[in-house]
């Protein structure tokens, strides 16, 4: 990988001169030299790891790469805390991708622990990993990540966020300094909302993944139910409104999920979901004045659902204080959590 690494830093000085093409000239340097596409003829499947620090755009990456919102996103670390399988069929290749909780080491909660373990059984028994980071930029954060990584695994830096680095002259040496912390096997720049950076990015994965049937049918988008997606929405919802006043160790558990007969609409859900919180300040935070906050989440995460799941949606939300439980093991796995 190292000629491949010298020809992405002269790849990325040319870039600095704004050609048309740079992210695609950098792309073609960066790639093993002989490495083709494989062959069309044979199923191929496999298992892809996308793992990072928190807010390096894992969950992002994941619902462009599937091509339907599966995994939730906010600007508040620790948004994703479950390893959620991504799905998705392109010729003869099926990619499943498991998006995983940032790793961090700043709290050491049950709740954190919990997120930690999730992110070290991902990249345990997979085909290949995506590591995740902002074009660049290298922390302690994403170093603790990266010595987590077992020997033998295919591993891809991604990096992310292309679209913030304006001087792209800048990103071959940053580029040499990764290459000597770790024998990754193609380097690959990009923005996850470009997509032809989604769509070259499959090219590229593509090769890693074995032989084998599918695990999963044709049109399937993900492993994990309506019910666990529906949890999911409210709590993107909650992060997005309350930002950086409410704690991250809130959550949302889901009371009822029915599916109801109605002559009105050819699907009708009836939700009922509770937002979890840890203290009576928390409550009245999340509930607003007059309760219009709360009533703008459960309306938000009502709309998105109901177009999530082609149906007519009743949802109703509720806010409970249990003082504590990010910290109670018991109860960090009666929410859902491994």
């Amino acid at each position: 990988m190292n000629d491949a690494t010298e020809n992405v830093a002269a790849g990325a000085s040319d870039a600095s001169a704004g050609g048309p093409n740079d992210l695609e000239s950098m792309l073609a340097a960066a790639r093993p030299a002989g490495a083709g596409a494989p062959g069309a003829t044979n199923q191929r499947c496999g298992l892809i790891a996308i793992v990072g620090k928190p807010n390096v755009g894992k969950s992002t990456l994941m619902n462009a790469l599937v091509g339907q919102k599966i995994s939730i996103t906010s600007r508040k670390a620790q948004t994703t805390r479950h390893r959620i399988t991504g799905i998705r069929t392109q010729g003869a290749t099926q990619f499943v991708f498991v998006d995983t909780p940032g790793f961090q080491t700043k709290h050491s909660t049950a709740l954190n622990k919990s997120l930690n373990k999730t992110v070290m059984g991902a990249i345990g028994d997979v085909d290949l990993i995506l590591f995740v980071v902002e074009a660049g930029s290298f922390t302690l954060a994403d170093a603790k990540v990266l010595s987590l990584f077992k020997p033998g695994i295919p591993t891809l830096l991604i990096a992310n966020k292309l679209d913030t680095v304006h001087r792209r002259a800048e990103i071959a040496p940053w580029l040499r300094d990764m290459q000597e912390r770790h024998p990754f096997a193609e380097f690959v720049p990009m923005s996850a909302k470009n997509k032809g950076d989604i769509e070259r990015l499959f090219g590229i994965c593509e090769k890693y993944l074995p032989e084998q049937p599918w695990w999963y049918a044709e049109d399937e988008l993900t492993d994990r139910s309506e019910k666990f997606l529906a949890s999911e929405t409210v709590r993107e919802k909650l992060f997005r409104f309350t930002g950086d006043e409410l704690p991250y160790t809130s959550t949302v558990v889901i009371d009822k999920f029915d599916e109801e007969k109605s002559k009105q609409h050819k699907r009708f859900l009836r939700i009922a979901a509770t937002i979890v919180v840890e203290r009576d300040g928390h409550k009245a935070m999340v509930i607003g004045e007059k309760g219009e906050r709360l009533k703008r989440i459960s309306t938000e995460a009502r709309q998105e659902l109901e177009k999530l799941m082609d149906a007519k949606v009743f949802l109703e939300v509720w806010v409970k204080v249990r003082s504590g439980w990010a910290d109670d093991e018991a109860r960090v796995r009666s929410f859902g959590y491994e």
